[in-house]
């Protein structure tokens, strides 16, 4: 919002994200809304999310929701209504789900998305430094924790073809890494862009899987606006890079 020169409050919220949609929406797969921005300001904010969901889906994005909820029991269930029941405002393509309640818990979502025709995408390798903490210890099976969930995504994408709608979110900055990452479903890319992740550095980590990677650039763009045509532009650019992969 600073660099556009906008106040740090809901009208420059508000703005920054309508532009981005308009400039964003018509020319990539997905739009990726982090819900933690729109929350802050309340109901109000939460309208404006609404808005983004709505405009994105209209101009032909699938929209991914980024709200990296993970619980038990109701709860879960609520969750995975309010963001994959179409009944709901706040209804999307996809969200972003924690497994490390146990994957267990992702019950709820995952009988939803069937039921609906949504998606998952489960948090795994993720691109923040105290990720390995918890992802890369190891199970009583000697997997990693990230594997035994990558593992579990790959289950239940067995029958699917060409891919399944369960997916994995594995940062374009984690390094070499040992773990099978092709789980026959679509693996969100956080990290690449202003994080430093490259197309290179996809290719590289990401192998024969890398054909499914759906790289998530959000600060690496949105520099570019509030012109709209400089951040369209941008945004061509970089759809023209990853379609290499």
């Amino acid at each position: 919002l600073q660099e556009w020169g906008l106040g740090d409050d809901l009208a420059g919220l508000e703005r920054f994200s309508m532009t981005a949609v308009e400039c964003l929406a018509p020319h990539v797969a997905a739009i990726k809304p982090q819900s933690a921005f729109f929350e802050r300001f309340g109901s109000r904010g939460i309208a404006v999310l609404e808005r983004v969901i709505a405009d994105s889906r209209a101009a032909g994005a699938q929209v991914i929701l980024d709200v990296k909820r993970g619980d038990i029991g109701s709860t879960s269930q609520a969750y995975a209504d309010a963001y994959l029941d179409p009944s709901s405002s706040l209804a999307v393509d996809a969200v972003t789900v924690s497994p490390y309640l146990g994957f267990g818990s992702l019950d709820p979502f995952i009988d939803t998305a069937r039921r609906f025709g949504g998606g998952l995408f489960v948090l795994a390798l993720t691109s923040n430094k105290e990720g390995p903490e918890v992802q890369h210890a190891r199970t009583e099976s000697g997997a990693t924790v990230a594997g035994a969930m990558l593992g579990h995504v790959r289950r239940l994408n067995a029958e699917a073809q060409p891919m399944g709608s369960f997916g994995a979110v594995v940062g374009a900055t984690i390094g070499e890494t040992g773990e099978a990452l092709d789980i026959g479903g679509p693996l969100l890319v956080p990290g690449y862009g202003a994080q430093g992740g490259s197309v290179a550095d996809i290719a590289r980590i990401f192998g024969p899987a890398a054909r499914f990677a759906l790289p998530s650039s959000s600060r690496g763009l949105l520099r570019h606006g509030p012109d709209v045509a400089r951040l369209a532009a941008a945004v061509r650019r970089a759809a023209d890079e990853v379609a290499a992969l």
